[in-house]
């Protein structure tokens, strides 16, 4: 056999193994070495032998220690020497601890009686949601800038308003154009004065002394914080209708109303029982409530599956509607007097008045020539008032002049029982046409354009339905959700593709994105009530929250800078608003919980300032409340610029196309600011 050369001797199996296990040996003993003398010991029982043979218990000096295992390699614990506890015989060893049972988990708070309840309110912040000493003045911290070339303010820090403006509502509380009005006997103060530009917000609404978180959904339906609405004249005017009243720091909603004080529920029992086809969720599904009081009637609409607009002004009542948003219903500030209200035509299944305190027929029905517009082929008026069931004689001549009104605009006068009386409005313009002529009022010219309601006045004429009948058919609820509507393909919208297709792929975009805040966010465990869509499209965001379950309302705003999406909005049975971001909307501030924008900041810059929109986006959110932009990465950081100023917590996440995409999704959460 000839000898191995040294090459090959290496090469052999029998070399690779002997060195394998060599390697593997010191690797232990190092190992080994490295972990008893660096470490605490992780002994737990020893038996050590000494002359007199004595046993004796050794506890490891990590007894009763929680340790971090993965924390071991970092190597930053010093040795601690172990004592020994010597056990001598016939001493008792404490037995182990018994095994936990197995019992339910329970979450929820400790009562007095030191029981488990999960009946508990949420009022106090976080103290980490609280930012304390921000400042109080008029103004703000600004200095002037480059951004990308152009100049720009940069704003240091913006300021809290005086605590006297915080419930002001910029284009409803301009005193200065208010006093120069010609005339305010048509309810023209209660309208949009909006301040100049420059004249504009430009601090921080701040809340009330002591604000608390608001009481969450359904609850909130029957009882808000007094301290949120620190007001008493609704209590003092209305306590005895059954609208309101206050129990220590709380105002309790037993659901009444000045026309219904035996409450909401029976009175629309009593609606549906006097007019079946109404059927409330299925017919009738989108309401506008006309001077609502604090919208008991639509609060207690939303368990029939019917989504109600109530709407008041700015009046001797003036807090009505933030009473109506701090519970979490749909809300807004809104007058009959001399503009168009901004919702389009054939809009609402039904319009209520109950002692709306409206004139219907001063000026030959103008005011009810508006309601005519808003309302549906084929939808109802409902009236509670006086004049349908007194007879005093002032009241008599009012319901006569009601009567004849309604005659003249083809409505079909369908019942009166006790103080309620019923109309419906006609499915086509063959009533119109076949009236003698020169009756009063006319129908519009063909050219009017009744769903331009933006700064448009009101106008002493009916409003032609279309000769196709868009709008005068919709599906029951809740298919009318997600079939796309006839109108449609009647609104001024550049597509090109087809219409129904970019709505249906409007509404499965939607479904994914609030599909993954559900799933990421956990957006089903955050406050989310009052929600508005800043740029609502077809209103595909509102109807996939509804979709996915969440217990929330959406206001769908369509800015007036892109095609007017209202009417199949309202056709899909949800509610919006046409607005101006370049103003201020009609809300009181604190009054949202989520606000959602979708490629709104890269349109409007062109048109004002993006703090404008900000400010205003501050000052109607509530503190807690959160925002969400999706937009282009060219505009995240100025957005964060003026976010940091306000004083919101930010931050940046990629959309899911990646971190590689032109757009990126912008979260801010607004903390409780305290001078």
């Amino acid at each position: 056999m000839k000898a191995l050369s040294n090459a090959d001797f290496f090469r052999g199996p029998l070399m690779v193994k002997i060195a394998a296990f060599l390697f593997i040996s010191i690797t232990f003993y190092y190992v080994g070495k490295h972990w008893s003398d660096g470490y605490q010991q992780l002994v737990f029982f020893t038996a050590t032998t000494t002359t007199s043979q004595t046993p004796s218990v050794s506890i490891s000096p990590n007894n009763d220690k929680l340790f971090n295992i993965s924390s071991l390699a970092e190597n930053s614990l010093p040795p601690v020497p172990a004592p020994v506890v010597v056990v001598t015989e016939g001493a008792v060893v404490p037995p182990p601890p018994p095994p936990p049972s197995d019992s339910i988990q329970r979450f929820g708070i400790v009562d007095e009686n030191g029981t488990m309840s999960d009946e508990f309110e949420v009022g106090e912040f976080d103290p980490d949601e609280v930012v304390e000493n921000w400042g109080v003045g008029n103004g703000s911290e600004v200095e002037n800038g480059d951004a990308g070339g152009s100049r720009r303010a940069r704003v240091k820090r913006f300021e809290l308003c005086p605590s006297s403006m915080r419930e002001y509502i910029p284009c409803l509380d301009n005193e200065q154009a208010i006093k120069k009005l010609k005339s305010t006997e048509r309810g023209e103060r209660f309208e949009r004065h909006c301040p100049e530009p420059r004249r504009g917000l430009n601090c921080l609404v701040p809340p009330p002394k002591d604000y608390k978180t608001p009481i969450p959904w359904p609850k909130s339906r029957d009882e808000v914080w007094f301290s949120n609405v620190p007001h008493t004249r609704l209590v003092e005017d209305k306590g005895g209708q059954n609208w309101i009243f206050r129990v220590k720091n709380k105002f309790k909603f037993p659901g009444g109303g000045t026309q219904f004080i035996h409450g909401a529920d029976e009175y629309l029992d009593h609606m549906s029982k006097m007019v079946p086809e109404i059927a409330f969720g299925q017919n009738t599904r989108v309401v506008l409530d006309v001077g609502c009081g604090v919208a008991s009637f639509g609060a207690y609409l939303l368990s029939r599956n019917v989504i109600t607009m109530s709407i008041a002004p700015k009046d001797v009542h003036e807090n009505q509607i933030q009473f109506a948003l701090e519970r979490g219903v749909p809300a807004m500030v809104a007058a009959f007097a001399t503009h168009r209200l901004l919702y389009p035509s054939q809009a609402f299944d039904l319009i209520h008045c109950s002692r709306c305190r409206i004139n219907w027929t001063r000026d030959d029905g103008i005011l009810l020539l508006e309601v005519d517009r808003m309302l549906r082929a084929g939808g109802y008026f409902v009236w509670a008032a006086q004049p349908v069931y007194k007879h005093e004689e002032p009241l008599e001549e009012q319901w006569k002049e009601m009567l004849n009104l309604t005659t003249r605009l083809c409505w079909e006068f369908v019942k009166k029982d006790g103080y309620i009386a019923v109309w419906k409005k006609p499915l086509n313009n063959g009533c119109y046409l076949n009236r003698e002529e020169g009756t009063n009022p006319p129908l519009c010219d063909l050219t009017d354009d009744s769903d331009k309601v933006w700064y448009a006045d009101l106008k002493a004429c009916i409003t032609r339905l279309p000769e196709n009948g868009y709008g005068a058919i919709v599906p029951k609820w809740p298919d009318r959700l997600r079939t796309p509507p006839d109108r449609l393909q009647s609104i001024q919208f550049d597509a090109y593709i087809s219409r129904k297709e970019l709505y249906t792929a409007e509404y499965k975009y939607w479904m994914d994105i609030v599909g993954g805040f559900v799933r990421a966010l956990k957006w089903k465990k955050i406050r989310l009530r009052n929600v508005m869509d800043m740029k609502a499209g077809f209103g595909g965001f509102a109807a996939a929250l509804n979709d996915h379950g969440l217990n929330s309302w959406v206001m769908n705003v369509v800015p007036v800078s892109g095609p007017n999406t209202l009417p199949v909005i309202y056709d899909r049975g949800l509610i919006g608003v046409m607005h101006d971001w370049c103003e201020a909307f009609d809300t009181y501030p604190r009054t949202y919980d989520l606000l959602h924008a979708a490629s709104l900041f890269s349109l409007e810059r062109k048109r004002c300032n993006i703090s404008t929109i900000m400010l205003e986006m501050d000052r109607i959110l509530r503190p807690g409340g959160r925002v969400y932009i999706r937009d282009s990465l060219s505009i995240m950081d100025e957005l964060k610029e003026i976010a940091d100023a306000m004083g919101w917590h930010v931050t940046l996440r990629d959309t899911s196309e990646g971190p590689h995409a032109s757009y990126r999704l912008f979260v801010g959460d607004k903390r409780l600011l305290r001078p």
